[in-house]
């Protein structure tokens, strides 16, 4: 897994009725990851997606499939997810009662592993298992719907979340999903995010390669 700026566009804002040419086009406008976001109905108020649009998703990209989990009991799908192409997959620490196992069992389906925080939970639930990590996702708004309003205390979090990687000596990625525009993306990196999930402001753009591009210019400026 690279260590460097990774867009990862969320297809929870892609046009369904068209999903396999809404993956083509943002892999051809540039984009590093596909982002899945899976909601249950139950850990966040919304159902979306399961593993058969995880192998949809698959047949229509070569890029990484960046699998987010919002879901209650994720150690019961894991192995699906694993096997529909998933290449992440990213669990919430809320969501999960053994938290070191569901990352073992993620790793043991040769798949990287993440861990997600919600914007009201503090960073040292993650001192056990940090160094297991792969990557760790900030949630800069709060699970369940696309489009929300950027959390500005993210970026504040984000930069403890890098200091404490810093002292470690360690090096999971950091990847920050919510609100992500032209306008926070600067301040995200600068906080010390990698990845940067961007849904609405992707595909709700005239022009996907277009946007990838001005995040990529403002990221590397």
């Amino acid at each position: 897994m690279k260590k460097e700026i990774q867009i990862s566009p969320s297809i929870l804002s892609a046009d369904i009725a068209c999903l396999d040419k809404e993956v083509q086009a943002v892999t051809k406008a540039g984009a590093d990851w596909i982002h899945v976001d899976v909601m249950d109905g139950h850990f966040v108020p919304n159902i979306t997606f399961g593993p058969s649009v995880v192998a949809a998703v698959k047949k229509s990209t070569d890029l990484p499939i960046d699998v987010h989990l919002m879901i209650s009991n994720p150690d019961h799908y894991i192995q699906d997810f694993a096997n529909a192409g998933a290449n992440l997959l990213c669990v919430h620490a809320e969501a999960s009662v053994h938290l070191n196992r569901t990352i073992q069992l993620i790793k043991q389906n040769g798949v990287k592993a993440g861990v997600s925080l919600n914007p009201g939970t503090p960073i040292n639930v993650l001192e056990w298992v940090i160094e297991e990590l792969d990557y760790i996702l900030i949630m800069s708004v709060n699970p369940g719907f696309s489009g929300q309003a950027f959390i500005p205390n993210s970026i504040k979090k984000i930069g403890s979340l890098r200091k404490i990687l810093i002292k470690k000596n360690i090096s999971p990625l950091i990847q920050v999903d919510g609100g992500v525009s032209s306008h926070t993306i600067a301040d995200l990196q600068n906080a010390g995010a990698d990845v940067f999930v961007a849904g609405s402001a992707v595909f709700g753009s005239e022009d996907y390669a277009e946007t990838i591009a001005q995040f990529r210019s403002i990221l590397t400026a």
